[in-house]
């Protein structure tokens, strides 16, 4: 009689476990549909225009440029032009390395910077909304929407991160002299490497507050996605702010420290104040010699493309991804 009755149980779960996997695959398949709905305009555009333009610059890339007539015709030579780029061109080398370690140093301080100010812009405090759309005005106004305004004149200041005081001088270039904060970490007994480095991020303080304002929404957002009971239960057992912090908060938001690590990465290398892309579209390279420009052009692009992907892969090994239970 009980085997009957096990029996029986068995039966009616088992369409009732199908029917739930069948659910579970139809919801993902029409989230599947809608992504790639989403991202449908932009694969259309990549074909259709921008795609043409990349076989078209590499094409140039391994061509001389050659007149015939009236006629300028592109003729392969090979990798000609890239050998030039390396070998020829005695700016092209140390200025890659000047973007790496300008890179290098504006990376860390600002993932750190924005993750900071998103942590406090997320506590409740009075007038949180103003404070959040006042670091993301930089974002507005170096935007393309500002382009007809004064030339632009206001988004180049910003970009060059420069404040004049009235006397024809940069005010924060006696950042860290008012403050006197080499002689601080001094009295410390800190590393000259980290005083350097602290010194330079207080005096790049302009430039790095007005490109952290995607990367502190991005990092307000995941914050925000953080379930409040997380935080109650960590109260209820003792745990202090800093614990709560290293435990729950850093790797909750460890997902979109990548994708801010990323986004920071190709920003930087593309901004107009990068000094690789000011020296590839300058007179002197790409006026005179557009072929070699565009072959610096594309090994900038593989550099950019091998530090993602190194960043991506070394991140991502601390990333943590919460699943949800089935």
């Amino acid at each position: 009689m009980t085997n009957d009755v096990k029996i029986s149980d068995a039966a009616v779960v088992a369409p009732l476990k199908k029917r739930k996997r069948k659910k579970i695959a139809s919801l993902d398949r029409r989230k599947a549909r809608a992504g790639w709905i989403f991202v449908l305009p932009f694969l259309i555009g990549f074909v259709l225009i921008y795609l043409p333009m990349v076989v078209q610059s590499l094409n140039i890339s391994f061509s001389e440029m050659v007149t015939e007539g009236d006629q300028i015709v592109y003729k392969f030579n090979g990798f000609t032009n890239y050998q030039e780029a390396l070998f020829v061109d005695l700016k092209y080398i140390p200025t890659l390395l000047s973007g790496l370690a300008n890179l290098a140093f504006e990376l860390p301080a600002i993932l750190i910077f924005s993750l900071f100010m998103a942590v406090m812009l997320n506590q409740k405090m009075a007038g949180r909304a103003v404070f959040r759309s006042i670091f993301f005005i930089p974002v507005i106004l170096c935007s393309g929407i500002m382009d007809g305004w004064s030339n632009n004149e206001l988004s180049d200041k910003m970009e060059s991160g420069s404040i004049d005081d009235g006397s024809g001088q940069n005010a924060t270039d006696d950042l860290v002299s008012a403050m006197d904060l080499q002689m601080l970490f001094s009295s410390m007994k800190v590393g000259g490497e980290l005083v350097i480095y602290v010194t330079q991020m207080v005096n790049n303080i302009y430039n790095i507050v007005n490109r952290c304002g995607v990367q502190l929404l991005i990092f307000l957002a995941a914050l925000q996605s953080i379930s409040p009971a997380i935080y109650e239960s960590c109260k209820i057992d003792g745990a202090t702010g800093w614990e709560t912090f290293w435990k729950i908060t850093f790797p909750m938001i460890s997902p979109m420290i990548l994708v801010n690590a990323v986004y920071t990465i190709i920003d930087s290398f593309t901004s107009s104040s990068n000094p690789v892309m000011e020296y590839v579209l300058s007179p002197e390279v790409y006026d005179q010699h557009l072929t070699r420009s565009t072959a610096m052009a594309w090994i900038y692009f593989l550099i950019v493309i091998l530090v993602v992907a190194l960043i991506a892969l070394v991140m991502s090994a601390f990333v943590f991804y919460q699943r949800k239970n089935d």
